[in-house]
């Protein structure tokens, strides 16, 4: 059976991906401030491991955000993304 998304919620995907790229901005930042660290001091790589992490959520949420609602203008004009379910067996 095919379904279609018709509409998103915008606030709510942007508060989702926010957290996400968060989670995910930690551990990357870690890994990419060790070269710093190790070539140019303390100085510079800590402040990279404070704002990365705000910065790389802000843009996350607001390009969600964003796309969320183009993604919503867009559906309501030509539809949504389509995908096939199937009921499965539970264990």
């Amino acid at each position: 059976m095919k379904k279609q998304v018709v509409s998103v919620s915008i606030l709510q995907n942007a508060k989702v991906m926010g957290v996400l790229y968060l989670v995910i901005s930690i551990p990357l930042t870690l890994f990419m401030t060790i070269p710093a660290l190790l070539t140019q001091g303390a100085g510079v790589s800590i402040l990279a491991m404070v704002l990365m992490p705000l910065l790389y959520t802000a843009f996350g949420f607001v390009f969600t955000l964003i796309g969320a609602w183009v993604y919503n203008l867009i559906a309501a004009r030509i539809g949504g993304f389509e995908f096939t379910t199937a009921e499965v067996a539970k264990d």
